[in-house]
């Protein structure tokens, strides 16, 4: 577990990205405001002051929002296909930046240089995903039971969908929205985590060039940066018709209220509580990889992070040994040396979070198996580098129960039969990402079953972590029941219609009603 210090490019990368010392954090299109308090980006991989952003006024606010307004109106008349060949464009921006933007992913929120890539990546792809969607915008026809009459259903642009995005996945879950909306006809609206505000600096400098060469209103992208008081001027902004927040489940319950109140639409993709299930005749060439990914990747910060590992008795402790095992392997140090598998945790404030969780655990009798702490030394001065722990513990325990944003992962076991496994799963209030390591069909099958996994995302032999663009993600229960990127989630940034049409010279009502005069 030791560091690597060495510098990698970070300057250049800045540089390419257009990120300065300071910077405004307001902007529709090219078009920059000046803004009011500074924002500094501290990095948790060496503490160092990366740069800093104006946080967004109440004025500079109104002026984005007329702004977006009066992008939609002639963005939501362009046809979907022009507007995909704008987001094919923008896709391929993200190839050239690919290297440096990563690299800011890397720095400014502390995960591994790979993941960094790797979430540039997805950027890509859901562009990628969004061209072929802009010729599949697809309604349907609808059998009427009146003679001479047709039923259709069709889909029309829904406005500005305002996005709140969490430090995680700091230019993902941005992409994710915004590739969707902006082929639906929408405009977007970002406001980023104020933990990784350079982030959305970059990718707002990224696409503001592609709306320039093809001449497009700036508002149909914009960003604000600010604290929570910036993102509450959104959520009760009933010119925006949806909000699209990541993040907490308690973060959510505010979003999701507020939003309500004024009938808005919410999409919300919060906390997870994800768990392994483990069955005897798991294959440990999968299991290990998986869970070990799973819980210490982006150091335990996704949420979809392995939490619990459902063990069935009988190879409990050949698992417990195997995983302990390969945790003695894992490198911890700068993120940017992609020698190293776990990088830093997001700030000092998440280390206290994580260290308050394993005292808790004890405190519950839990049996620790690999040790916590937070690491010093070369490499650490920025504080905020701890260590993967391993704790058995029992489902029931309050602070299993509850989602530590850290890398701890929690063993326990079951008993006879898949179906108690799968009710430890379900036994959390959190349904986003759940796993089964098995090679019994029927487990897998009882698994993926009406009665099986009540999460939105349920995998048999791979990990919770790691989804792939194409299918939609998001998950029940606490984690807010809203979905993000592939599949048809491309529904909630438009608004449903349906129109009957009578091409007949008569008018028959439906239901057989008589009206005669």
């Amino acid at each position: 577990m030791q560091a690597t210090t060495t510098s990698f490019g970070i300057e250049e990368a800045l540089e390419q990205l257009g990120i300065k010392d300071l910077n405004h954090g307001t902007s529709t299109g090219n078009k920059w405001f000046p803004g009011g308090e500074e924002i500094a980006s501290y990095s948790p991989v060496d503490g160092a002051l990366i740069g800093k952003v104006t946080a967004t006024t109440k004025e500079e606010y109104e002026q984005v929002i007329t702004s977006a307004q009066k992008a939609f109106l002639s963005f939501r008349a362009m046809p979907a296909p022009q507007r995909g060949e704008i987001v094919r464009q923008f896709g391929n921006k993200l190839r050239e930046m690919k290297k440096p933007l990563g690299k800011l992913v890397s720095y400014e929120m502390g995960k591994s240089l790979q993941e960094g890539y790797g979430e540039v990546q997805e950027m890509i792809d859901i562009c990628d995903f969004a061209v072929g969607l802009s010729r599949q915008l697809n309604g349907q026809t609808i059998p009427s039971e009146r003679p001479g009459h047709v039923m259709r259903e069709q889909w029309h642009s829904i406005g500005i969908v305002g996005i709140i995005s969490a430090f995680n996945f700091p230019v993902a879950v941005w992409a994710w929205n915004t590739a969707l909306a902006w082929v639906c006809g929408d405009v977007c609206v970002w406001k980023a985590s104020e933990k990784a505000p350079l982030c959305s600096v970059a990718c707002q400098n990224i696409i503001a060039g592609v709306l320039k060469e093809n001449n497009l209103p700036e508002g149909i992208s914009s960003i604000i940066n600010g604290d929570y008081n910036v993102g509450e001027m959104m959520t009760t902004d009933a010119r925006i018709p949806l909000i699209s927040a990541t993040g907490s489940t308690r973060m959510g319950r505010i979003v999701g209220g507020k939003v309500a109140e004024r009938f808005g639409k919410s999409l919300l993709e919060l906390g997870g509580n994800n768990a392994i299930i483990i069955t005897p005749t798991a294959d440990l060439k999968v299991v290990v990889p998986g869970a070990v990914f799973g819980a210490v990747g982006t150091c335990g910060q996704r949420c979809t992070s392995t939490r619990r590992l459902i063990i069935h008795e009988s190879v409990y402790d050949k698992v417990r040994d195997a995983i302990v095992g390969a945790y003695k392997q894992i490198v911890i140090g700068n993120p940017l040396d992609e020698s190293n598998h776990v990088g830093p945790l997001i700030d000092k404030e998440s280390v206290e979070t994580y260290l308050k969780a394993i005292e808790k655990a004890k405190a519950e009798g839990g049996k620790v198996l690999v040790e916590g702490g937070v690491l010093e030394g070369e490499g650490y001065e920025s504080g905020c580098y701890v260590k993967p722990a391993i704790i058995e513990a029992e489902n029931s325990f309050k602070i299993v129960q509850h989602e530590t944003f850290a890398p701890i992962l929690y063993l326990m076991k079951y008993s006879g039969d898949v179906e108690n496994a799968i009710d430890m799963q379900n036994g959390v209030a959190q349904g986003l990402s759940s796993a089964i390591m098995t090679n019994e069909l029927k487990e897998a099958e009882k698994f993926l079953s009406f009665a099986g996994s009540d999460c939105g995302i349920a995998n048999v032999n791979i990990g919770t972590s790691g989804a792939e663009i194409g299918g939609a993600f998001g998950g029940e229960k606490e984690t807010g029941g809203g979905r993000e990127s592939g599949s048809d989630a491309w529904k909630v940034y438009m608004r449903r219609q349906t129109n009957t049409v009578n091409y007949s010279d008569e008018l028959p009502l439906a239901q057989g009603i008589k009206f005669d005069l």
